[in-house]
């Protein structure tokens, strides 16, 4: 990694103002003084590794940002980033084979930080049959994928509200870490028609509870709830980027139908 061009204090005073967080406010939550942090931010005090990774940690930077802070301000990057092939994840590679298999014969996709498919089980077949061939070409972009016309939009019938529902979370996502490649996919998502022109009014329990996803498949209508899980603590930049979607029968329909088309 190279030092980025911008000081440490520049960086810190951004995404402390993302956080809506005053000098006061930080201070009092770091346990620095309001005058050394003003030092910092205006370039009149080198802060230690230490106080920077402190202040990252309050601030809940991205772990990859909280390297690019430590190399601005002269220090050696405090987190490592490696392939998820390397050796040094493979209790990573294991676990995540452990969840996404047991999870048959429902679908789970792991994806990294832009939604980029990693690995899924087979069950996620579901979701990619009747695809666009430019859609399925790696990297697949789960996201794209959802809400494309020539991939997964057709055959949600609840399309708004599950667009919605992702457009959300991207937004959220996003803001969180001030990545460009999000903002970029959030505005090209935005683009993509909202309704299939098909609209199915769908009532029941599971969508007074949370939102749905009422997936037409064959003759068939599937009702997914989703759930994300994440790696607790994570100290490495591709792990923390990590994160598993799985999908659960919102219906017992749809979880007899799952079972009989075999994907497990």
């Amino acid at each position: 990694m190279t030092r980025p061009a911008r000081p440490v204090g520049e960086l810190l005073r951004d995404w402390r103002r993302s956080r809506r967080m005053s000098q006061l406010d930080l201070s009092i939550e770091a346990g620095v003084s309001t005058r050394h942090l003003s030092f910092v931010e205006t370039g009149r005090s080198r802060p230690s590794p230490e106080l920077i990774l402190r202040l990252a940690e309050q601030l809940d930077i991205p772990l990859d940002e909280r390297n690019t802070m430590l190399l601005a301000g002269g220090h050696a990057p405090a987190y490592p980033s490696h392939e998820l092939s390397d050796p040094e994840l493979a209790p990573v590679r294991a676990a995540v084979r452990q969840i996404l298999d047991g999870h048959s014969p429902y679908p789970a996709a792991l994806v990294d930080q832009h939604w980029h498919l990693v690995d899924a089980n087979p069950a996620v077949a579901l979701f990619t049959a009747g695809a666009g061939p430019h859609l399925l070409t790696p990297p697949i972009n789960v996201l794209r994928l959802s809400l494309h016309p020539d991939g997964m939009a057709p055959r949600i019938l609840n399309l708004p509200e599950w667009r919605a529902h992702l457009l959300n979370r991207l937004r959220q996502q996003a803001a969180t870490t001030n990545d460009p490649v999000l903002y970029e996919l959030h505005e090209e998502l935005r683009g993509y028609p909202g309704s299939n022109g098909h609209p199915t009014p769908i009532s029941d329990a599971v969508s007074s509870v949370v939102i749905p996803l009422h997936y037409r498949h064959d003759d068939q209508v599937l009702s997914f709830v989703s759930t994300t899980t994440l790696f607790g603590t994570p100290l490495d930049v591709t792990v923390a980027g990590l994160a598993i979607e799985a999908f659960f029968p919102g219906e017992a329909a749809t979880t007899e139908a799952l079972r009989a088309f075999g994907t497990a």
